[in-house]
């Protein structure tokens, strides 16, 4: 293993966070921001009395919101 492949590995898992996608069932979301405290990252921010994405970009996807959630409303890809 060469040099090289270090570096394409590491511009794949980077691609891997751009990628990240958050699903809100607002329907189902009763904003209790247990979600948005227990984010390591603070993804998530409570706006007009429901839970929205801050930033996905800045998501590590570690399932934590996901994890916490009483209403399963929350999915992370």
């Amino acid at each position: 293993m060469g040099l090289g492949s270090l570096f394409k590995r590491g511009k794949k898992e980077q691609k891997e966070e751009e990628d990240c996608h958050i699903e809100i069932n607002q329907e189902n979301c009763d904003a209790c921001e247990k979600c948005s405290t227990a984010c390591p990252n603070n993804v998530l921010i409570l706006s007009d009395g429901s839970m929205t994405v801050r930033d996905s970009q800045v998501c590590k996807t570690c399932r934590v919101c996901v994890a916490i959630c009483p209403n399963d409303c929350i999915v992370v890809n």
